[in-house]
């Protein structure tokens, strides 16, 4: 079996694998990509039409210098492809005084000087009449958020990478990976290739790859639904992303996407994923049920109607 050289190979090609793809590409690496799937696929974390991208982390200020680089970063991508990206929409994050939520948001932004805005939860519902919530609750409109075509950025990514000279191959997954003392090689199903650097960006499937060498991953399916909307409340630009924190867990969604519905998923929860051979996602009927009675308590003006559903991994 011949053996093809480059300089980086990069495995999986989703979120993750073709930014790294096309930054290494720009640096005149000869770049390979590899992907079991052709992306943008449904396949792993990659897809579901938008997803939610955030600076003021109430999870911890340490994110937001990794966050202002991303910001820096989609703004070049939007320049060197001439496709529109990230929706700067605000973010809405709602929850308790106390909660973890709130005091968390409020940490990042005041140590990263981030632009904010706080209400009452009575101020709040007059701001934006879709949503609802105890009278007790905060609401921080987070300005600079709003959320990513993550499709597309997946397609852009490789376009610009292919551009620079990245060589992509699609449908071929790798078998095995194993290193020399000054390079990595990789055999898949139909070659064997060699490269001074290996990037693993396999999402769900990097657990499999990685446990051998004692780094451990825990893989979680998740749940996306759309549901229907009747009129504009949740139309942007007057209603941004959200993200709630309430007593039955974390919820979050983006604006109405004409012709879908209102993005809706549990940023809590999920059903651990032991090995991804044979995976398929089914809808989970609880996880269903807690979206819906969410809509009902804090999203009125939606029906509980489902338009839409797919499966994802964290």
């Amino acid at each position: 079996m011949s053996v093809e050289t480059y300089d980086v190979i990069v495995v999986g090609l989703g979120g993750v694998g073709s930014s790294a793809a096309y930054h290494l590409a720009k640096t005149g690496q000869r770049v390979l990509g590899l992907d079991l799937y052709h992306p943008p696929h449904v396949h792993g974390s990659s897809h579901g039409r938008t997803r939610v991208i955030r600076q003021a982390y109430f999870e911890h200020p340490s994110y937001v210098p990794l966050l202002k680089r991303a910001y820096r970063g989609w703004d070049e991508v939007e320049r060197a492809s001439g496709e529109i990206v990230f929706h700067r929409t605000g973010l809405i994050e709602v929850g308790p005084e106390d909660g973890v939520v709130i005091p968390g948001v409020r940490s990042s932004a005041k140590q990263y000087e981030l632009p904010i805005e706080e209400f009452t939860m009575a101020d709040a519902m007059q701001r934006y009449p879709g949503i609802a919530g105890p009278s007790d609750w905060r609401v921080i409109r987070e300005v600079n958020a709003g959320y990513l075509d993550v499709e597309r950025c997946v397609q852009t990514h490789l376009s610009l990478a292919e551009n620079l000279g990245a060589a992509l191959r699609y449908g071929e997954p790798m078998v095995s990976w194993e290193t020399q003392p000054a390079s990595v090689s990789v055999v898949t199903d139909r070659a064997r290739y060699q490269a001074g650097s290996l990037v693993l960006a396999g999402g769900p499937w990097a657990n499999e790859w990685l446990a051998s060498h004692g780094i451990p991953l825990k893989i979680l399916r998740k749940h996306l639904y759309w549901f229907q909307v009747t009129d504009q409340t949740y139309d942007e630009p007057a209603f941004p992303c959200y993200f709630f924190e309430t007593p039955r867990g974390y919820f979050y969604g983006t604006p109405h996407d004409p012709g879908v519905g209102l993005k809706l998923a549990r940023h809590s929860g999920g059903q651990v994923v032991e090995s991804m051979q044979g995976q398929q996602h089914q809808p989970d009927e609880y996880d269903q049920q807690l979206c819906q009675d969410f809509i009902s308590d804090c999203l009125p003006a939606a029906s509980t109607t489902l338009s839409q559903w797919a499966g994802c991994y964290y």
